[in-house]
């Protein structure tokens, strides 16, 4: 009897050792694709959802075999799963593989609004801030005054099933992070009463910029036109100031309308708020803008510009290379 119960007892352990082998060893899926583990998932409902729907042979065999190796926790996001995985492999990949990962890019020189327009269509992020507009966006930051401006300008990953509004705290605390080191690094003698106003002028140079390179000698022009009590005179702040009605055309009624508080042809000083978002590239040159006694320059149309120490050599310039512009990307220069 005992040779017996001993027979069945070797019998039954080389039986389970065949099926945890088979369980471990044998494919258990069948063709690679994108599985997607939200927040708070189990592996036994994935398991069987996996099975329902064809993908996974066994959700008894993963179970099993998660039972015996202890790995039964499972973490959230999107996974590029291979083809033909044991149910071994299976669970190892679900513990090590790195979620799939997706990129959104914030575009130095647009606007918080084209920023938004991009998250909104970014793919898998949860859309919690409805609807997702730049007036919703300040709020959620707390932030008191104009968005414009405060969300970083660079390319930002994330994994699906992150929030909107992650985001956009991240892109906000870039540019308070930035603004603050290159604040603390600033050159003496600049016309701003605090690094908000800095972050103004660095969002006017990226608009008027054409070639990186020229961002500080930009900067410099419009430094020197403030310190000498001299109004700005540029086209973006207007342009920005004009909103949905802007058509592609900026006219003359344009430049002499007061009312537009961002028209630097009647108004001086800095425009109220950003007019873009602005890089550390342009926020550096707001903060140390190249030396020289320009105060005028002029698109020449490939990118970049003329600049002149006097107004007579500017309207040399400016009738040379006015044939170049184009209403639609025309980048102004002070005139007078």
């Amino acid at each position: 009897m005992t040779r017996i119960i001993k027979l069945i007892t070797i019998t039954l352990v080389f039986a389970a050792f065949l099926i945890v082998g088979a369980l471990t060893f044998s494919p258990i899926t069948k063709e690679a694709r994108v599985i997607q583990i939200k927040p708070g998932s189990t592996l036994s409902k994935l398991a069987y959802d996996w099975n329902k729907d064809g993908w996974l042979q066994s959700a008894r065999a993963v179970l099993i075999v998660a039972r015996l190796t202890g790995m039964q926790t499972v973490r959230p996001g999107e996974f590029e799963a291979p083809a033909e995985m044991t149910a071994y492999q299976l669970l190892t990949f679900l513990k090590t593989a790195q979620p799939k990962s997706y990129k959104v890019v914030f575009i130095e020189g647009t606007r918080v609004s084209d920023a938004l327009k991009a998250l909104a269509n970014a793919k898998g992020v949860v859309q919690d801030i409805e609807p997702l507009t730049a007036d919703n966006v300040r709020k959620k930051l707390n932030i008191s005054g104009h968005i414009e401006g405060w969300l970083f300008p660079d390319t930002y990953v994330y994994y699906s099933g992150d929030k909107a509004s992650s985001i956009v705290k991240q892109a906000y605390d870039r540019t308070v992070t930035v603004l603050e080191e290159e604040w603390a690094n600033r050159e003496e003698g600049l016309p701003y009463k605090n690094a908000y106003e800095a972050l103004t002028m660095a969002s006017i140079v990226e608009k008027e910029t054409g070639q990186g390179f020229e961002r500080p000698m930009i900067a410099g022009v419009f430094v020197r036109r403030l310190n000498k009590n001299m109004r700005m005179e540029t086209d973006p702040t207007v342009i920005y100031g004009l909103g949905d009605s802007y058509q592609g055309n900026l006219r003359k009624k344009h430049l002499r309308d007061r009312s537009n508080f961002y028209n630097t042809y009647r108004h001086k000083g800095l425009p109220p708020s950003p007019i873009a978002l602005a890089g550390r590239e342009a926020i550096n040159a707001a903060l140390h803008p190249a030396e020289g006694d320009e105060l005028y320059f002029v698109a020449k149309g490939d990118g970049t510009h003329v600049f002149s120490s006097n107004l007579k050599d500017h309207n040399k310039a400016v009738r040379k290379y006015q044939i170049f512009r184009r209403a639609k990307d025309y980048r102004s220069a002070p005139t007078k």
